[in-house]
């Protein structure tokens, strides 16, 4: 279930909660709406995870997140992915250089671009495997290798790939054991109307922006350890697992079988790092709320970030049109939360305590 959380960490749980409010009204000078996107980001990164980040062209992606470094007061780097872009461009390379006062020529290593706390993977999907491979290694590993030797990564560091859902002439999709390397798999929208007529209203006409620093990098990585430790009841646990193991089609003896609806649609399902990310993600998602305690209905909330990139539809589902959410939205419909559950857990009842 995880520690206890002291009293010195509940009051940086309220801290983090106002931080949060905070860095909402450092973003909406610049980004209109995208309140969900906001939230989703913030949860990713407060739980040291890495997101995907997919919408059409225009929709600010990078802007979002070139503002939220600014506000998280991080260093901040922005790779364009393209066919022709190799490894050593995003790791950086290792050249010869003479010491003046020796004559000798020794190997120096130049770090490249994702030596940065936040690095904007733009167009992820424009980049041949290899170089995909260079990007994911650092993300999963917090590290580079040249020459044999290891240069690590200065924490905190996350890792933001945008993809276009169109265009995919000449593109090269991350194959889904990649993709499982990401925590979320966040979904921008097109703004509604009044967002619109502000986005074009503010934008059309000369201002003066300036994001103050809500979050340092030291105060992002202590808050980072006390999401770790913030309590789950084994209930809510349960409710992670029974979301992310009723995706799978194909079982181990012993395992119940899937919904229907599951057997019709889907071809692969979550892995176990699926239900890892749904009680991080619901860790994440309270402590920003400034709640010391996690219900289903965090579990609930962070489900579809979490496993639309982690459940493969077959034929059936794309005749019927059916995407990931719909499977996911059909899969909340039928394992309902328990109530009362969490609150009648002995092992969290204090949370629950004024």
């Amino acid at each position: 279930m995880g520690e206890q959380l002291q009293d010195d960490d509940r009051q940086a749980v309220e801290r983090l909660g106002k931080a949060y409010a905070a860095i909402r009204a450092e973003l909406g000078k610049v980004i209109v709406g995208q309140d969900a996107v906001i939230e989703e980001l913030l949860a990713a990164i407060f739980a040291r995870g890495h997101c995907i980040l997919e919408g059409v062209p225009g929709l600010a992606k990078t802007l979002l997140i070139s503002t939220l470094a600014r506000a998280l007061s991080l260093s901040f780097s922005r790779i364009q992915f393209t066919p022709d872009l190799m490894p050593s461009d995003i790791t950086g390379t290792e050249v010869i250089q003479e010491n003046r006062s020796t004559g000798e020529r020794e190997l120096r290593f130049i770090p490249g671009p994702i030596f940065a706390n936040f690095v904007l993977a733009d167009e992820i999907n424009r980049t041949p495997p290899k170089t995909q491979a260079a990007l994911l290694e650092a993300m999963q590993e917090r590290q580079v290798t040249a020459g044999g030797r290891r240069h690590a990564l200065e924490a905190p560091f996350f890792v933001l790939a945008t993809q276009n859902p169109i265009e995919q002439e000449g593109t090269y999709p991350l194959p889904e054991a990649q993709q499982d390397r990401f925590m979320f798999k966040v979904l921008v929208r097109y703004p509604s109307r009044d967002e619109e007529r502000r986005i074009v209203s503010e934008t059309t006409s000369e201002r003066d922006t300036t994001i103050e620093q809500v979050l340092d990098g030291e105060a992002i990585m202590e808050l980072q350890s006390i999401v770790r430790r913030v309590p789950v009841a084994p209930a809510v646990i349960d409710h992670a697992l029974d979301l992310a193991r009723k995706t799978r089609v194909r079982l181990e003896p012993g395992d119940a079988p899937p919904p229907d609806f599951v057997k019709r649609w889907v071809s692969w399902g979550a892995g176990p790092r699926a239900s890892q990310y749904l009680v991080l993600g619901a860790k994440a998602r309270a402590v920003l709320h400034g709640r010391s305690h996690v219900s289903m209905d965090d579990v609930r909330a962070v489900a579809k970030p979490v496993l639309r990139h982690r459940i493969l539809t077959n034929f059936a589902a794309e005749a019927e049109g059916i995407t990931p959410d719909g499977v996911i939205d059909k899969l909340l419909e039928t394992t309902p939360p328990t109530e009362g559950a969490l609150s009648r857990d002995p092992a969290v009842a204090a949370a629950f305590k004024s």
